[in-house]
């Protein structure tokens, strides 16, 4: 099997052969390249402790970035390469970090340590592709796999629990019998982990092609950082709308979401308020008023929790908030659509909306689809015309009301506002004579109030 390398990646390799040293590009590297797949970090692996890879590379840049655990980063040509000691790790005491790690001359025991064997595969241009532990075999058959006893893999570490979902829905592979036997067993090892790292994975799971199966099959696994979701499992709606329970069709609603992290999170809890507003009418149809404020103030709660970031936490609860809006049918609906959501927002509010429609009884779908396309028409039609949907897009400015006599303050600020509701509901157009002939002066306003 050949892989085609950097040539920097390959001239750091013959410096340390030409030195006596063993060398390997090795990992995720290896896996991506046998995929077909252009790898994003060119790893390599030496018997050459750390203090004799800077011997080697003394007049490069070199930067003691995990000296520690014997990694050393080696500038060449403007790329940086980490180049680390064979290893094996001590105990993980913390069920996420070796206590210690102990070099060691050979590539098998190196490799012996990592987390699944599609990922401990090493490659040298002379000596070919080193797989001991069957990771091309697995790549074939599409199967995520541990080094080794599963239960030991996990026990050293908890975060590959969520590694092992991400790149089973990264490449839309099947996580192997034991292994995922093992993922359900030890789950609570997800407790040590700490908030960012869990929402790390979370969001390059949800970013996989193959997420609706896996978060089916490993529910409980998601359960143990989101213990909120276990109210929608097995929960049915009693509703001609849906053909599934609710995260069952939450399930199937992030994987119709095109992979964007706001999107995807928006459905993972667009829905997840459902069980504690539920209802049934006299016909015994189910109904749930109310549950997308619910569902944003638990999106809310979860994410702060997690650690989002503030731009994206406030993203999807907006999202989820609205996700329930009725689509837009006329301009001024348009209008007011655009208005409070933004142009990206209302994209997002469109997708979304496809997500839920798809995820729902196939009956409902042709004609909710349809409306959805005549909103998304509307929508693109308003945002061509250039249409005024947010304050800046006013064709008047407080200067200009200042000029005709409103004194600086606050009152300039509501004025704004006031025209431009004039101009979403359509009693005004959006143009700099009409809208300063609406002014209202100071007399006015006091008139009016």
């Amino acid at each position: 099997m050949h892989i085609t390398i950097p040539a920097a990646a390959a001239r750091l390799l013959a410096r340390l052969n030409d030195h006596g040293y063993e060398a390997y590009v090795v990992g995720g590297c290896v896996r991506d390249a046998l995929m077909g797949r252009t790898p994003h970090d060119w790893d390599i692996c030496t018997d050459a402790l750390p203090q004799q890879v800077k011997e080697v590379f003394a007049g490069h840049p070199i930067h003691d970035t995990g000296i520690r655990h014997g990694t050393v980063l080696v500038m060449e040509q403007g790329e940086g390469y980490e180049i680390t000691t064979f290893r094996v790790d001590g105990d993980y005491s913390d069920h996420r970090h070796p206590d210690r790690v102990s070099f060691v001359r050979s590539l098998r025991e190196d490799l012996a340590r990592r987390d699944f064997t599609v990922n401990a595969m090493a490659y040298h241009p002379s000596a070919g592709l080193i797989d001991l532990f069957g990771g091309e075999a697995d790549l074939a058959a599409g199967v995520i796999r541990c080094v080794g006893e599963p239960s030991e893999r996990f026990a050293e570490d908890g975060l590959r629990i969520l590694r092992a979902l991400r790149f089973a829905a990264r490449f839309c592979f099947q996580v192997e019998e034991r292994t995922g036997q093992a993922m359900h067993a030890q789950r609570a090892l997800l407790d040590y982990i700490a908030a960012e790292r869990i929402f790390s994975e979370l969001k390059g799971f949800l970013s996989g092609g193959g997420v609706c199966a896996l978060l089916l099959e490993y529910r409980d696994v998601f359960a143990q950082f989101l213990p909120e979701i276990c109210g929608m499992f097995d929960f049915c709606q009693y509703n001609p709308h849906h053909c599934y329970d609710v995260w069952t069709h939450t399930a199937h609603a992030v994987e119709c979401a095109p992979p964007e992290t706001v999107l995807r999170l928006t459905m993972l809890f667009h829905d997840i308020g459902k069980p504690s507003c539920f209802t049934r009418d006299e016909r015994g149809i189910g109904h749930f008023l109310g549950h997308p404020e619910v569902s944003a103030q638990l999106a809310n709660d979860i994410l702060r929790r997690l650690r989002s970031d503030n731009r994206l936490r406030e993203a999807v609860v907006r999202q989820v908030r609205s996700h329930d809006w009725p689509l837009p049918e006329t301009e001024r609906a348009g209008r007011r659509f655009l208005a409070r959501l933004g142009e990206e927002g209302a994209r997002w509010s469109l997708a979304v909306h496809r997500a839920d429609i798809l995820a729902q009884h196939p009956a409902t779908q042709p004609a909710k689809l349809e409306r959805l396309a005549r909103a998304e028409a509307l929508l693109d039609d308003l945002l061509a015309q250039q249409a005024c949907f947010q304050l800046k897009d006013l064709a008047v400015n407080g200067r200009d009301l200042i000029d005709l006599g409103l004194a600086p303050g606050p009152s300039v600020g509501q004025e704004l506002k006031r025209l431009f509701a004039l101009v979403i509901e359509g009693e005004c157009p959006n143009e700099r004579g009409a809208l300063l002939a609406r002014v209202q002066r100071p007399k006015e306003h006091a008139e009016t109030t």
